[in-house]
C-alpha cells in the first residue's frame, strides 16, 4: 500500500524501516560509505509501499532551490527485478505531477538506472560524475504542467 507522508508523520517503525532499507542498500550492498540519513530527510515527502507489512519500495521527495528532487530510490533486495522500480517511478511521477506540478525536475541518478528514468521522460545533462564513490549522471525532466500542456495540444490538434 502506497504512503506519502512528511517527516514528522512517520511513526517510529516506519522511520526505521527507511533508514534500515536506504543503508542496507547505499551503504552495505552497494559498499559505500558515507552519511547516509541527511538533513534532507526533515524536510523531504517520503514514499513508500509497504506490503504484507513490510517495506519494498522507497523514495524520497524534496525541493532545491527552483526544482524539485527526488533520491534514495530504492526497492528491497528480495523483490528487485519484479517491477517495483517501474511502480515506484510512476508513483514518484504522480506526487511530482500533484505536488509539485510547476517546477522542473533534476536529479543524479546513478548511471546503471539512467534506462529507467529514461522511459519516465527524464534525459541526461552533462557527463557521469562519481558521486559516494558511484558513477551518476544528472537527469532532467520540464515541468509536468508543461509536459500535460504539450501533450494535450498535440491530442487536441489531432482531432
Amino acid at each position: 500500500m502506497w504512503q506519502l507522508k512528511r517527516f514528522s508523520e512517520l511513526t517510529p517503525n516506519e522511520l526505521y524501516d527507511i533508514f534500515y532499507a536506504r543503508i542496507q542498500t547505499f551503504v552495505v550492498d552497494q559498499n559505500r560509505i558515507y552519511q547516509e540519513v541527511d538533513e534532507q530527510d526533515k524536510a523531504a515527502l517520503h514514499l513508500m509501499d509497504y506490503e504484507n507489512g513490510r517495506l519494498v519500495a522507497y523514495a524520497r521527495i524534496f525541493t532545491e532551490e527552483k526544482h524539485v528532487t527526488f533520491g534514495r530510490v530504492l526497492s528491497i533486495p528480495e523483490v528487485r527485478g519484479q517491477g517495483y522500480g517501474r511502480l515506484l517511478l510512476e508513483q514518484i511521477m504522480q506526487v511530482l505531477n500533484d505536488h509539485f506540478s510547476d517546477l522542473p525536475v533534476e536529479i543524479e541518478a546513478q548511471e546503471q538506472v539512467q534506462g529507467l528514468y529514461t522511459k519516465f521522460g527524464f534525459h541526461a545533462v552533462g557527463d557521469v560524475f562519481l558521486f559516494n564513490h558511484t558513477p551518476h549522471i544528472k537527469m532532467v525532466h520540464e515541468p509536468l504542467a508543461t509536459t500535460h500542456a504539450t501533450q494535450l495540444a498535440a491530442h487536441q490538434g489531432r482531432e
